[in-house]
């Protein structure tokens, strides 16, 4: 059995309404996709997470010294791509292009031996995840703070028990954005909030302080991913859990992340951190440093299918007879791509995701999707 081909797809939609966060606007939607094809006739699909174009490219550069190899061997195959990609791209754009090929692997071989890759992965520790809606960014409109309490309230009305905010603004409008969803989501939905890397440590352990009484389940990204020691100091001065990784690469750059002591929750992006072959020793590395491990998630079905079996087989440590749930992030924002690309059983019911027993990652992808949304060159 061998790999055929190899091709990748960028996608892109322009949106209805723009948003922001702390750092840029968004105006489109556009995300590389991989598809995988075995000699067998199997297919498997991928994605990778960051710069679409440049993700396409080191697909193209790697898929030569795959093309030919057995798809079930993805470890080999990672090793490959990582020993062709070390001398320059220990971090960044190449490891998402590891990263979506690696995805597609997995899709690919779960479809062939015809089991599901939670399976594959070692097994299914728990049937459902309860999902966190990521949404509340930014839009130029008369009365943000309105907007963002409308949007917080269908979130409740939805199902959803969690939800992720953005800050990054400023912290006056920080505080008073966040003590207004608080108030309108009531006490016994979890919040959480997310800067982006907005600020420097002074600012960070400000908004941390002023936002502790708001009852917030973690501050995500707080500040610069390159300052370690900051982070470290920010959770001695808080008592908000920390949370990133969205940034770190590979489960070396993990080792340093977790080594200097920087976060509560850890969060690779299965689709630029090394695919799900690394996430797997992403894991058990943080499990090594009793940290918890919630994966960021943008994008595709894809991307959110490749989460949902990943979770399904997390240890949680330590073992307790009344476990608690495990949690993946589930972008809400407008998404074309998300919405038409694939199809899944795995969809939220009472705040719940059931995990598919479907061979590979459990979704239906889309071609004609795939043609409509293809970036002619």
């Amino acid at each position: 059995m061998k790999i055929k081909s190899i091709e990748s797809f960028v996608l892109s939609d322009k949106l209805d309404e723009s948003f922001y966060f702390s750092q840029w606007e968004y105006a489109e939607r556009r995300i590389c996709i991989v598809k995988v094809t075995s000699d067998t006739g199997h297919v498997g699909w991928g994605e990778g997470y960051g710069p679409a174009g440049v993700i396409k490219a080191g697909i193209e550069l790697l898929t030569p010294f795959l093309i030919g190899q057995n798809p079930l061997e993805t470890e080999t195959i990672w090793s490959t791509m990582y020993r062709r990609t070390l001398d320059f791209a220990r971090r960044g754009v190449l490891v998402a292009s590891i990263s979506a090929i690696d995805v597609a692997l997995w899709d690919l071989k779960g479809k062939i031996m015809e089991l599901p890759v939670h399976l594959l992965l070692g097994g299914k520790k728990r049937d459902f995840i309860t999902p966190y809606a990521t949404g509340m960014y930014y839009t130029h409109c008369d009365n943000l703070g309105d907007k963002l309490v409308n949007e917080a309230k269908q979130y409740v009305d939805m199902g959803f028990k969690i939800m992720k905010m953005k800050v990054g603004l400023s912290i006056e409008e920080d505080i008073e954005y966040v003590r207004r969803v608080r108030e309108a989501i009531g006490p016994n939905i979890k919040l959480a909030i997310d800067s982006n890397h907005a600020y420097n440590l002074r600012e960070a352990i400000q908004l941390a302080n002023a936002v502790e009484k708001y009852d917030i389940s973690w501050f995500e990204e707080p500040i610069s991913p390159e300052n370690y020691a900051q982070y470290a100091e920010l959770r001695t001065k808080t008592t908000i859990p920390i949370s990133g990784g969205e940034c770190e690469y590979l489960r070396f750059g993990f080792q340093t992340l977790l080594k200097s002591n920087c976060v509560d929750i850890v969060q690779p992006d299965i689709c630029a951190s090394g695919g799900l072959t690394e996430a797997k020793r992403i894991a058990v590395l943080a499990s090594v440093y009793g940290v918890e491990l919630i994966p960021h998630t943008w994008g595709t079905g894809i991307a959110i299918s490749a989460a949902l079996h990943f979770v399904s087989n997390l240890d949680v440590l330590p073992g307790r007879l009344r476990t608690p749930n495990c949690l993946l992030e589930y972008d809400r924002t407008e998404n074309a791509l998300r919405e038409e690309l694939t199809s899944t059983d795995m969809v939220m019911k009472d705040g719940k995701i059931v995990i598919s027993d479907k061979p590979g990652l459990g979704f239906e992808l889309n071609e004609d999707a795939v043609h409509k949304y293809t970036l002619k060159n």
